[in-house]
């Protein structure tokens, strides 16, 4: 079994004259990630391995999730996921070693959102319906992979575990 955590970047903000590439976070980004890092020690997903995009929104999202883990993933920069289409991003996933069992990408939409789409095929009705409607900014997708290989990923293979988002986190208390 392979579990596969897929984290949008925060909401970013939009400098007059500055590259997509460098866009930093918003105010309001910089207060989610903390939150969804949270969570995810909460609940104890922690990955093994972390791909995060080259983009400044990306990285700085990882450096305010990453704290609030209880342990140390590995951590790679990936360019590949950066405007990455669904084959880029498929194929990143398939090439991952198999001494990693639980792979965490923090990138960018529409890719997560089209990745995502293509692999989950199971889960709770309610959050595979709210991940198709929408995969905003802070969103996190879990999705179990029963494979022992992540070459072995197919095409709606996976189970959608969870879908959650920085808004309902705040909702819940």
């Amino acid at each position: 079994m392979r579990r596969l955590i897929l984290l949008r970047h925060a909401k970013s903000d939009w400098p007059d004259g500055t590259p997509d590439h460098e866009r930093p976070l918003a105010d309001r980004g910089r207060e989610a990630a903390p939150v969804i890092g949270a969570y995810m020690a909460r609940e104890g997903l922690v990955p093994d391995r972390v791909l995060v995009s080259s983009a400044r929104r990306t990285q700085e999202t990882w450096a305010l999730v990453a704290p609030q883990l209880r342990s140390t993933p590995e951590v790679e920069r990936e360019p590949r996921i950066y405007e990455a289409s669904l084959a880029a991003l498929f194929a990143v996933l398939q090439a991952q070693p198999v001494e990693c069992h639980t792979l965490m990408m923090v990138g960018h939409n529409p890719g997560f959102e089209d990745l995502a789409g293509r692999l989950v095929d199971a889960g709770p009705v309610e959050a595979r319906l709210a991940m198709a409607s929408k995969f905003p900014t802070g969103a996190l997708a879990v999705i179990d992979l029963p494979v022992d290989r992540w070459e072995d990923v197919t095409p709606k293979s996976g189970r959608l575990d969870r879908f959650i988002t920085p808004r309902a986190l705040k909702t819940d208390g």
